[in-house]
């Protein structure tokens, strides 16, 4: 572990979990069994921007719901298991089928479930309102919390770092990553 400007222009992937780091952590059970969720545009775009420039964005949360699967197909993001409990196995699973080296890996997490994982990376991040334990274990904390922009922090922190960051004015949108896919 070195220097963490120099250990995060290493980035080979980014590994979100969702609720309370995607989304402030407030749920609104739906009848049919489904959640909503509040998401922040600006974690959307840095994530979609990620996967343009050719970043591996990998998604593992506890959460579940057709809404929450739509976003994440609406920002371009094919690696992401939900419902999942067993998040440590999903993870060593992804770096064996990658290829990764998890020294090179930023997982943000920001509750006791997402512990194991963040033990297992070279730069376990979290966002600002993240649990006690969670900080602690932590290389990085945002100054933004879960929902409110942490996600982009940290991408836009690696992207700049590699000389990646708002290479061209073109952007990215729903319409533009589903013709790209």
């Amino acid at each position: 572990m070195g220097n963490f400007k120099e250990d995060i222009a290493r980035t080979e992937a980014f590994v979100f979990d969702v609720d309370g780091v995607m989304t402030d952590g407030g749920i609104v059970p739906t009848v049919d069994g489904d959640f909503i969720r509040r998401y922040n545009a600006k974690d959307g775009y840095a994530l979609a921007y990620a996967l343009r420039m050719g970043y591996r964005v990998c998604v593992i949360s506890g959460g579940r719901g057709r809404t929450l699967e739509n976003r994440l197909k609406m920002l371009g993001i094919k690696e992401y298991h939900l419902d999942c409990m067993d998040k440590i196995t999903t993870l060593r699973d992804y770096f064996r089928r990658e290829g990764i080296d998890a020294a090179n890996v930023i997982y943000m997490g920001d509750d006791i479930p997402d512990l194991e994982c963040m033990r297992e990376v070279g730069i376990p991040v979290c966002p600002a309102d993240a649990a006690t334990e969670v900080v602690e274990a932590c290389r990085y904390v945002s100054q933004f919390a879960g929902g409110a922009g942490a996600v982009r922090d940290i991408i836009e922190q690696v992207l700049r770092a590699r000389g990646d960051w708002a290479r061209d004015s073109q952007g990215v949108t729903p319409s533009t990553l589903a013709a790209s896919n």
